[in-house]
């Protein structure tokens, strides 16, 4: 119960009073149809005694009660328009609410998390549930709700009839409710041990459609690969789904035929009535027709329950992942990060990622000085990137200390202490934004100087040539957008970096993609740089002096 609790507040949190007139709509279109109901017996009655009297027309009670069904009828029909309305903002409040929780959570994790298989399990399954689950509770507990008022008004008209009536109204529908809670159950032990098999759907079919595996999946000819992968996957899930979906149809026939019993008894006991004289015509069309109306009410309460703890089950999934807490955090009273700073330093660090089994870093020790150009060589997977990745504290070592100025970076706060870095990763993003924006991002505080930043990395050389210059779309994922070379690309990435204006400088292979004019220009800059800031260059060329 405490997630449905928790859900219904979320949804509440969205739109206070999308909420309430949901709650209002749902009144009216219960208690609506009963009345109309009722309106309906005293017209066939008045309809009745005016042919047994021998009255030919409309009288005035007749037409009264008429017109009233009318007006009922037509509030009905405004009042479900009204709310659907209302559901569609409700609903759309919802799905921005949690759009903007799933984002926030995400983006708060520690690295780390995104090294962890369950970690994406998790995150699967919270996109799958967020998009509907809260609104489905919500609809399920007014579902309930409504079912429940309009049951209430159906057993008043049926007591006067036989409380048998009601008996066997209520006991044909347990085993319905049985067979459904017995579904849900099943479907959720289903989705839960089957989310890597979906990921791997997912995955594949990411493979055949995305842009970044296009070149390659061609060239080397490996569609029928990874569609017959998708096939297999999606096959295996498909028996496994459709092998409990017969189970369950199954004992759903078993349930139609104890209600199609029920209805045949009642409706006996009905006409019997009504061929004795104990209840008139009207009586006999409302009874009839409030038993009818009672098996659907009863279902739908059965089928909001059971949706209900369906949705307690998956909704569990959304606050698993809500629930998830970093461990690279402030410390209670954060210390300053120096404005100015003369030296990084790594000192007798040992780092593994998590569940490694060997460390990538061991007992690695270097200092850095404003001034200096620091040059980390190695071979792949030596663990030079992650060198950057522990000065950013994205991660923390397992023994040993990343000092500035001699402070442990662990004493600073996460967010500020990255604010003194300009980065090129080695795995650059390319955003599908303007040129001008790709690089002014890289400045957090303050008004960038996105020309300079374009000058020192040799970019405005391609930029100014734009159709629109610094206005220009980049990518080709949306209209009107230009597509660059990899390297023209990595000098925008190495702009963003230079935006930052920071004291320290960190760059990770960042002549890859550059060609020699590119690489000399680089060098320049660099000279140019060095006096004021600490650089760290990470390179595999032998040739690259900076």
């Amino acid at each position: 119960m405490k997630n449905l609790w928790k859900s219904l507040l979320m949804v509440h949190r969205c739109n206070p009073r999308s909420f309430w007139l949901r709650v209002l709509y749902v009144v009216l279109q219960s208690l609506l149809p009963l009345v109309n109901l009722y309106i309906l017996k005293l017209l066939i009655d008045s309809v009745t005694a005016a042919t047994v009297a021998g009255h030919g027309g409309f009288g005035l009670q007749t037409m009264g009660l008429l017109v009233v069904m009318c007006l009922v009828f037509l509030l009905n029909r405004i009042v479900s328009a009204l709310n659907g309305i209302n559901n569609d903002v409700l609903s759309q409040r919802l799905v921005d609410h949690l759009s903007d929780l799933l984002q926030r959570q995400s983006a708060q994790l520690d690295m780390q998390f995104y090294d962890n298989p369950a970690y994406h399990d998790t995150f699967h399954r919270a996109q799958q549930e967020a998009s509907f689950r809260p609104l489905q509770i919500l609809n399920n507990i007014m579902s309930l709700f409504g079912a429940a008022i309009s049951i209430v008004g159906v057993v008043a008209m049926l007591v006067s009839a036989s409380w048998w009536v009601i008996a066997v109204m209520i006991v044909a529908v347990v085993p319905s409710f049985a067979v459904r809670l017995y579904k849900a159950r099943s479907i959720y032990r289903f989705r839960r041990d089957n989310t890597q098999l979906y990921r791997r759907t997912s995955y594949y079919g990411a493979i055949l459609t995305a842009r970044d595996f296009a070149k390659e999946l061609r060239t080397y000819r490996l569609s029928s690969l990874f569609r017959s992968r998708f096939v297999e996957a999606r096959s295996l899930l498909v028996r496994r789904l459709l092998s409990i979906s017969r189970r369950l149809g199954f004992l759903d026939i078993l349930c139609s035929f104890v209600e199609a019993a029920a209805m045949f008894a009642v409706v006996w006991m009905l006409v019997s009535r009504a061929w004795s004289g104990a209840v008139t015509i009207g009586s006999f069309v409302m009874l009839f027709e409030a038993f009818r109306r009672g098996q659907g009410y009863l279902s739908s309460l059965v089928a909001a329950v059971a949706g209900l703890y369906d949705s307690r089950l998956f909704i569990g999934n959304l606050f698993e992942f809500l629930e998830l807490h970093p461990s690279i955090l402030p410390p209670p009273s954060p210390l300053p990060v120096p404005q100015v700073i003369s030296e990084v330093e790594f000192r007798d660090v040992t780092f593994r990622y998590p569940d490694m089994q060997r460390d990538v870093i061991s007992h690695f020790s270097l200092r850095a000085r404003k001034g200096e150009v620091v040059r980390i060589d190695g071979r792949n997977g030596y663990g030079k990137s992650t060198l950057l990745k522990l000065l950013l504290r994205l991660y923390d070592p397992q023994q040993g200390a990343v000092l500035i100025n001699g402070v442990d970076i662990r004493s600073f706060d996460p967010a500020e202490l990255r604010s003194r870095f300009g980065v090129l990763f080695q795995d650059f993003m390319r955003l599908n934004l303007t040129a001008y924006e790709n690089v002014a991002v890289g400045k957090i505080q303050g008004q960038p100087d996105v020309d300079g930043a374009l000058r020192l990395s040799g970019a405005d050389t391609f930029v100014s040539q734009l159709p629109e210059g610094q206005q220009t779309l980049l990518g080709r994922l949306f209209d009107g957008g230009s597509e660059l070379s990899m390297g023209q690309w990595q000098r925008l990435a190495l702009a963003r970096a230079l935006a930052a204006d920071a004291p320290v400088l960190l760059l990770d292979e960042p002549t890859a993609w550059l060609d020699a004019d590119a690489r000399q220009h680089l060098q320049h800059t660099l000279a140019q740089l060095k006096a004021d800031k600490i650089i760290l260059l990470i390179t595999h060329s032998q040739s690259f002096e900076a």
